[in-house]
């Protein structure tokens, strides 16, 4: 009889230990002290995923920026908002432009002492404003993200008042520096806000020093467990492929690669290296569902259009433009999340992203080509791709042949850049020193090194 009461008061405060575990409050902590870009981005939909996933109480998000890039910041403020488990802030000393920009989705601001938030204006690289359109979708963005937590109700006297919990004016005067609020902003200044000046105008819930003062001061959790997020070296790997400017980078070697691909017989460098280039452009966007498989469709039915259009239709026209078109467009409407062929939740900062970052790219793409050019055929690592063997040691060249330098022809084959010549009713291997050169056409002999006729159009 006692084994069995001992048994029956062991389960019992067994039972009562694990009630009291899973009874404990659990916190997750996001921690983002860099630049906002697509790295801290992925750090923030991962960490709010996971809170979900262990049915988290809060999450906080400790928060440390001067800011960043505007669309990255958009989609982090969307999430935010949206996200079924209360979001809040502690800002560990800045929260400026885009970091302000966040900081306001949240549900509530804790501020440490001597922090900063505000300076929200849209700028470039350089620091110089940018035109007055990406500051209207700015002052929207930030006025609607203020709006969206709604009025509370002040009761005075015998009237009833409703207010905003976070001011959209306040929030749109750390964009517009036109803005005049008395007693809070000059006209001509932008807003930046200290700790206790956000506390007075309801951008900030409480000032805190710590993570775990604000858990237990302002949360109301005297004891909570914490876990924190961990990126991992994939997170931060997919971050640095899906940065705009690298972005660029590999649109420059897919076009430049398939430029020099389709002026040389069979698969060699030029080819990996685009290939390659494809891979790594279109792999991190498909994995975070912004590229849908229609869009890559379109990437390879363009290359294959340039592709006939050089080897099979002589000239260059409608099909050689289609397979560039649909190339463009690929690699724009990767960078989109948009639904299908509907684009109706596309803003125009990621549009104007989007375009930016592929025609940067194919600049770069047509700058590389031409200094490439330039170099094929000379000392350089180039010189392996190029038709430049010496053979001068192994072939004797007749007399004969080097007395053709000046004379005329035709090309027999089309000439891209290397081919075959006629010159005095010889056929010679040649190669052409200015662009593709098509059959028929009539050419002139520059020069004659190792037994190969580098030619012109005459």
């Amino acid at each position: 009889m006692k084994t069995h009461l001992s048994f029956f008061f062991a389960l019992f405060f067994l039972s009562g230990y694990v009630f009291a575990e899973n009874s404990v409050p659990l916190v997750y902590q996001i921690t983002i002290d860099k630049e906002i870009n697509p790295t801290s981005r992925i750090y923030l939909l991962n960490g709010l995923k996971e809170a979900k996933k262990l049915n988290a109480d809060q999450v906080l998000l400790r928060l440390n920026t001067y800011g960043g890039s505007v669309v990255d910041a958009d989609s982090m403020r969307s999430a935010i908002l949206y996200n079924p488990i209360p979001v809040s802030v502690f800002i560990d000393n800045n929260a400026a432009s885009a970091g302000a920009l966040i900081s306001i989705a949240c549900e509530n601001i804790y501020m440490r002492r001597g922090a900063n938030i505000g300076a929200a204006t849209v700028v470039n690289t350089t620091g110089e404003q940018m035109p007055d359109k990406y500051q209207s979708y700015m002052r929207s963005t930030i006025r609607a993200t203020a709006e969206a937590h709604g009025k509370d109700t002040i009761f005075s006297k015998k009237d009833t008042i409703l207010v905003w919990k976070r001011d959209p004016r306040i929030a749109e005067a750390m964009v517009d520096g036109s803005i005049y609020i008395p007693n809070v902003v000059d006209s001509g200044k932008v807003l930046t806000l200290t700790a206790q000046e956000a506390l007075k105008l309801g951008f900030c819930d409480g000032i805190a020093e710590s993570v775990h003062e604000v858990i237990t001061k302002f949360m109301g959790y005297p004891e909570y467990k914490l876990v924190e997020y961990k990126p991992s070296g994939y997170d931060n790997l997919k971050g640095f492929l899906m940065n705009p400017a690298f972005q660029a980078i590999l649109i420059m070697l897919i076009i430049a690669g398939i430029y020099f691909e389709l002026q040389s017989p069979g698969v060699g460098i030029p080819s990996i290296v685009a290939v390659t280039a494809a891979i790594l452009y279109f792999a991190p966007l498909y994995m975070d569902g912004l590229v849908q498989n229609w869009e890559i469709i379109v990437f390879i039915i363009g290359i294959i259009l340039i592709g006939v259009e050089i080897f099979i239709i002589p000239g260059f026209g409608v099909t050689g433009i289609a397979g560039i078109v649909l190339i463009v467009t690929g690699l724009s409407f990767a960078l989109l999340d948009n639904d299908g062929l509907s684009f109706k939740e596309v803003q125009a900062p990621d549009l104007s992203r989007s375009v930016l970052t592929v025609l940067s790219g194919i600049v770069l793409g047509f700058v590389l080509m031409i200094y490439l050019s330039s170099k094929i055929g000379s000392k350089g690592i180039f010189r392996k791709i190029a038709l430049t063997t010496d053979l001068e040691n192994s072939i004797s060249i007749d007399t004969e042949v080097k007395t053709l330098v000046g004379a005329e022809g035709e090309a027999v084959t089309v000439l891209r850049p290397s081919g075959k010549i006629m010159v005095n009713n010889e056929i010679y291997d040649a190669v052409s020193e200015i662009g593709f050169i098509e059959k028929g056409t009539k050419i002139k002999v520059n020069k004659v090194e190792s037994a190969q006729f580098y030619v012109e159009p005459v």
